[in-house]
């Protein structure tokens, strides 16, 4: 496929301009609004979008193949395109760009389910599980989900953009306030939160995790585990990302209340000594349990490092430094259970602490060599970086600015720009990385993806913005 970039057609279409240095904030500009305009009006269905695109656009896919009339809530998908739209009005001024990010908010908006939350796709066609949305339409299913920061990243979106639009969308701003009102009555009063939910969770008493006196690798088997307080795949940090957005749209103490009762369950749900660490799951008893048939009952390498930075995170934000004190136990153990790759399994056994894998057939193992490709089995180790963050929290030192450095940005944006074409795209070609909830295509492959278009949206914007 012959592509021209945007920067060679301007500069082509101007002789006078072509002999001067480029312009790269001039360029960027209309590079940014020559993509949302392809996105929003090209790519778009019913104001969302899913994973992946063919470059025609007739086929599309989220986790597995998508029609035009479904679209993905879980990132990359519909919040996480939204949320550039408004990283570009707020860069910008533009309001096209906030136009575009209400439209993706609608989207949204009709596919909240009346438990207040989402699941993983909105479909605006009859499917089997169709959601029971909260506009009266749609089918039976009503279970909000958290996981994979489904519901989180919804409710992310609808409170920027209800912000954006200064809190004058009456249908957004009550999406927004309905989903968190929901997102608080799944809480436990432990502090913890389920996977899913379809109603105001069941109460028990909170208590401090412990080890399971059953055999974990035949007992602790829960059909409905989703039911019960969980860490998988980052919940605690996303959730806190929610909480935190709200307290800071809304200024209502609840919020922050509810940060702190999240705190205060991470503590609890610290393993004892010899396994300070953390587990995927756990029962209402506070012992760890099975998820699915290839999450043991285990400690994990992977939620614990989530676990650490958001106690680090409610540390600062609330002021309290009793979230800061499970670290130093936690970082002193992990440290030493690190792979010879200087990696982290995703699970260690219980008691032995040895590295724990399963093959094809799913049988516990503690060799790596036949693991499933599909799950992450070790996993980088953030130690360093979380040890240096506990340091500045605990001395009272703010969090690292994430600005970028200019430069660094000016780098980046001279590639964006220059690898838009003429119609406005970012094309991918395939070549063996991983895509989210997406088998591989065949190499050399070309793809609209959606977390490429964000992220370029995003460095443009930044840049913009370093540079007004």
């Amino acid at each position: 496929m012959l592509r021209v970039s945007l920067l060679a057609l301007v500069l082509a279409a101007s002789p006078l301009r072509a002999a001067e240095p480029a312009d790269l904030r001039a360029e960027a500009t209309r590079a940014l609004k020559a993509a949302a305009t392809y996105y929003r009006t090209k790519v778009a269905s019913h104001g969302g979008y899913v994973y992946y695109y063919t470059p025609d656009l007739k086929q599309r896919w989220g986790e597995g193949a998508a029609t035009a009339d479904t679209l993905f809530v879980q990132p990359p998908g519909t919040p996480t395109v939204g949320m550039a739209y408004l990283k570009a009005f707020a860069a910008t001024g533009d309001t096209y760009y906030r136009d575009a990010a209400r439209e993706t908010a609608e989207a949204l908006v009709y596919g909240q389910l009346q438990s207040g939350g989402w699941t993983q796709t909105i479909h605006f066609e009859k499917v089997n599980r169709m959601g029971k949305y909260r506009n009266g339409k749609g089918g039976n299913w009503n279970v909000s989900s958290l996981d994979d920061d489904q519901t989180q990243a919804a409710l992310v979106m609808l409170m920027r953009a209800d912000r954006a639009l200064d809190f004058k969308d009456r249908a957004i701003h009550e999406a927004a306030a309905y989903g968190l009102d929901a997102l608080l009555k799944a809480q436990f009063r432990s502090g913890g939160f389920p996977q899913v939910w379809a109603k105001p969770v069941e109460d028990f008493a909170p208590k401090r995790a412990s080890f399971p006196e059953y055999d974990w690798k035949t007992g602790g088997r829960v059909k409905n585990y989703w039911d019960y307080p969980t860490l998988n795949d980052g919940l605690a940090g996303t959730v806190t990302d929610a909480l935190i957005e709200a307290h800071e749209t809304y200024k209502e103490a609840k919020y922050k209340d509810a940060l702190a009762k999240l705190g205060d369950f991470l503590i609890l749900a610290q393993m004892p000594d010899p396994q300070p660490g953390w587990c995927q799951q756990y029962s209402h008893a506070m012992v760890p349990i099975w998820a699915r048939k290839f999450e043991p009952a285990a400690i994990t390498g992977w939620e614990s490092q989530d676990a650490m930075r958001t106690l680090v995170r409610i540390a600062r934000y609330t002021g309290e430094k009793k979230y800061l004190d499970p670290l130093p136990k936690a970082l002193a153990y992990f440290n030493k259970a690190l792979l010879p790759d200087g990696k982290v399994a995703r699970f260690y056994e219980l008691k032995t602490n040895k590295p724990l894998y399963m093959n094809a057939r799913y049988e516990l193992t503690y060799d790596d060599s036949a693991a499933p490709g599909h799950y992450g089995w070790k996993q980088p180790a953030g130690f360093k970086q979380i040890e240096k963050d506990y340091d500045d929290a605990k001395a009272g030192k703010p969090p690292a600015p994430k600005a970028r450095p200019v430069k660094e940005l000016e780098a980046e944006v001279r590639r964006i720009v220059k690898e838009l074409d003429a119609q406005g795209r970012w094309v991918s070609t395939y070549a063996g990385e991983w895509l989210v909830g997406q088998p591989k295509f065949a190499a050399g492959f070309e793809y609209l993806s959606s977390a490429t278009f964000a992220k370029n949206v995003e460095a443009v914007s930044a840049y913009l913005e370093a540079t007004k």
